[in-house]
């Protein structure tokens, strides 16, 4: 393929087309109706960057290419096809994490070339390895384990021990002396550059196993922006401007998204990595608060009776209907309470479930509209003229404690102000707790319903019991 004498105005060329599909997909991937066609937009663009590169660069063999391409693309597209929509932060994960290592791996291979062949190795050159080796080695085990807690392999909960943040920092400290060594004193020192690919993926290990599921969203996105850096910097190794640019687009939208996840939440990023927030949600309330005040259950008829003659209902979609698949269910309820004349709307809460956007992309399976669709800010003012508000697996993120409850750990975060509607249904497996590990303050409210049961299954309930009426 190298072989071929193509023009390098071409190449250039292409690339540049390549590049405004990357802009123009991520632009369109912020809008629910147009990210399919980003998505597609930006798979192009890809497609064009690894032909370019394939004519611009020499190949010593292009069948181990495409060998490796077929098996790798057939497992991936086996992987998007078959995977549940509530593993879906795992498989964003894994490759994420599969992203950082080869950019580590492809950093460490140009660098063992350019080492043996003699080459003098200019300071720009190593330090963009290192940068690249150390970053993707951190996304890559930092992200395994993300897979690992979010799967149920590894404990979801914070692990903590005493003197953690130290150890952190001194493996985080002897990682820089290393790269300030290869870079300024010894660059042919390639055994100080496995050192440093080694502790840094340990030092991402370390990093993650403080971090509990509460914040998984988080660190799946600051992950992401970790290999979108890694990639950047490969692409300097490499002098390959589409890398760099593609690269630097996933940096950058990752660390803004990890801002607004954090700000979502009312949590700086050092909290997230150092916090230990978040016990997997495994604590079960009691059936009284402190104060006294019981829960209230409601049976299905009873619950439907609300629903159906109600002017507006929100729907509060969380990660338990994901868990139970029950967005075509709820969607099914939503359409025959239209056709009854209620006004359906559902609340998106940018946290709600276990990575950016998880709801939105569960209700656009089912079929949900878009303009039904709603973001907390948006939402909030129409909740004290809503007549019902259907809470279907929430929890975190409708808790009244974050207003005002200074020993709450998830005080201060932004919350849907479902309280302030005339009437709320909990549609709940049990009375477990959510990730922050917390007593749910709306559990106990008078206007508060719970409805107690798989969500599919009660979704089905209701949509029988509305039909009846």
């Amino acid at each position: 393929m190298g072989g071929l004498n193509i023009p390098n105005i071409i190449i250039e060329v292409a690339y540049l087309l390549a590049a405004v599909c990357f802009i123009i997909g991520l632009k369109r991937l912020s809008s629910p109706a147009l990210a399919r066609s980003g998505n597609q937009i930006a798979a192009f663009g890809m497609l064009v960057a690894v032909v370019a590169t394939l004519f611009a660069r020499p190949v010593v063999n292009p069948w181990y290419i495409l060998v490796g391409s077929v098996i790798g693309g057939g497992i991936g597209f086996y992987l998007a096809r078959s995977v549940q929509m509530t593993a879906m932060p795992q498989m964003v994960a894994l490759f994420n994490g599969m992203g950082g290592g080869a950019a580590a791996l492809t950093s460490i291979s140009e660098y063992l070339k350019m080492a043996s062949a003699g080459s003098t190795l200019a300071t720009d050159f190593s330090l963009a390895t290192m940068l690249g080796v150390v970053i993707g080695s951190i996304s890559f085990s930092g992200s395994i384990l993300a897979l690992g807690k979010l799967q149920g392999f590894i404990s979801s909960a914070p692990i903590t021990y005493r003197g953690q943040q130290v150890v952190n920092g001194l493996i985080f400290a002897l990682i820089a002396l290393l790269g300030v060594y290869l870079v300024g004193f010894d660059p042919q020192n390639t055994l100080v550059l496995w050192v440093a690919a080694a502790l840094a993926l340990v030092l991402g290990v370390a990093m993650v196993l403080p971090i509990g599921g509460a914040d998984m969203p988080v660190v799946i996105s600051l992950l992401n922006s970790f290999t979108g850096l890694a990639a950047a910097f490969t692409g300097f190794v490499l002098r390959s401007t589409v890398l760099v640019i593609s690269g630097a687009l996933v940096g950058a939208s990752g660390t803004l998204l990890t801002q607004l996840m954090g700000k979502a939440m009312n949590r700086p990023l050092t909290n997230v990595l150092f916090g230990a927030f978040g016990s997997a949600g495994d604590a079960v309330a009691a059936t009284t608060d402190a104060s006294g005040r019981s829960i209230r259950e409601v049976g299905l008829e009873d619950a439907a009776t609300l629903l159906a003659y109600a002017n507006q209902v929100v729907i509060v979609p969380g990660y338990g209907m994901a868990v139970a698949r029950a967005q075509n269910s709820v969607q099914e309820l939503a359409k025959i309470l239209e056709q009854r004349g209620v006004e359906v709307k559902y609340a998106i809460h940018p946290v709600a479930g276990r990575m950016p956007g998880h709801m939105n992309v569960l209700l656009a399976e089912a079929d949900v509209p878009y303009n039904q669709l709603f973001e907390m800010d948006d939402i909030n003012p129409e909740f004290g003229r809503t007549d019902v508000v259907l809470v279907i697996g929430a929890n975190d993120v409708v808790n009244p404690a974050a207003r005002h409850d200074k020993q709450s750990p998830i005080y201060g975060m932004p919350i849907l102000d479902v309280d302030k509607a005339a009437n709320v249904i909990i549609m709940k497996r049990s009375m477990r707790s959510g990730f922050a590990g917390i007593e749910n303050e709306l559990f106990y409210e008078p206007k508060t319903s719970m409805l107690f049961g798989d969500a599919k299954e009660t979704a089905d309930g209701l949509v029988s019991a509305v039909k009846q009426l």
